[in-house]
């Protein structure tokens, strides 16, 4: 979908502005204190990639940062990093006292939407990480489903498979975040209808390298078995002389004759089946019936 994707970039471009072509003194670039810088706490990335960070690290310790982090003014001491976590770590690892930043006035609602933005557009989150950051959205910013789909250019059945992941038992997220599990297999392990046995069934996808095919087929075959069978109705013996009535009926009238009785009550009814109105009126006949 290139037109949602579109409207994804142009909303983190209006955000973040380019500072090269602008001579907005709040765009200013200044060298501030590592030190003074606090993480995004809407940061929705949980896990890093050492040995890219340590392979960036390396890159800044010979030329530097090129690409200016973001921050805001804390309230309480320093800055809060609004984007640009990964710089930040790796001049970090470089032994850098200083790094090069641009000072933004933004809100909460603006700081967490950017760091949910910024990371999204990148495509490196986690599908674990990628449910968490929508839910934060929705929970903090009071956002419905259909309103986080406008915000980030994302169809609204894309946000709802991935909140699904929330739903997941704690011990299956643990391997879905560590990249045991695909998307794929964990949407299709949320089919099961028996929940208690999805840590057992994705230990044997991760164990068996099953593809989402093979769990499908699986998870399908299981549903099936967990299905409660109907129960089905014993049909009661007729009573031989109604039995016998029944028959001589069926002759009499030449259709289909159904007697239903009642052996306590010694009641019951007769059904007679017509096919046709012109069959209805040769019952009648035969029954001296005579409609006015």
């Amino acid at each position: 979908m290139p037109n949602k994707k579109k409207a994804l970039g142009r909303g983190l471009d209006a955000l973040f502005s380019n500072f090269e072509e602008t001579d907005d003194a709040k765009d200013a670039v200044v060298e501030l204190k590592i030190e003074d810088i606090r993480s995004n706490p809407y940061q929705p990335r949980r896990t890093f990639d050492q040995a890219a960070l340590d392979e960036l690290a390396a890159s800044i310790k010979q030329q530097g940062v090129f690409q200016p982090i973001i921050v805001r003014s804390s309230s309480v001491m320093g800055y809060e990093l609004i984007a640009g976590e990964r710089r930040y770590r790796a001049s970090k690892i470089a032994g850098k006292t200083t790094i090069p930043a641009i000072v933004r006035e933004f809100d909460e609602e603006k700081m967490m939407e950017v760091a949910v933005l910024e990371n999204l557009q990148r495509e490196d989150l986690t599908p674990l990480e990628e449910a968490q950051a929508y839910n934060s959205l929705m929970e903090n910013l009071h956002l419905t489903q259909a309103q986080v789909s406008e915000r980030l250019g994302k169809s609204r059945p894309y946000i709802a498979n991935y909140l699904r992941l929330l739903s997941l038992p704690p011990e299956v997220k643990e391997m879905l975040q560590a990249g045991d599990l695909s998307m794929g297999q964990a949407r299709t392990l949320l089919s099961l209808k028996n929940k208690k046995n999805l840590p057992q069934l994705a230990k044997k996808t991760v164990r068996e390298n099953l593809t989402v095919r093979q769990l499908e087929q699986l998870v399908s075959e299981l549903n099936s078995e967990s299905e409660p069978k109907k129960a089905t109705k014993k049909k009661v013996a007729l009573d031989p002389h109604l039995k016998k009535s029944e028959e001589l009926l069926k002759k009499r009238f030449g259709t289909s004759v159904s007697i239903k009785g009642n052996a306590r009550t010694k009641k019951g009814k007769i059904e007679i089946q017509y096919l046709s109105l012109d069959d209805l009126n040769r019952i009648l006949d035969i029954l001296d019936i005579q409609l006015d």
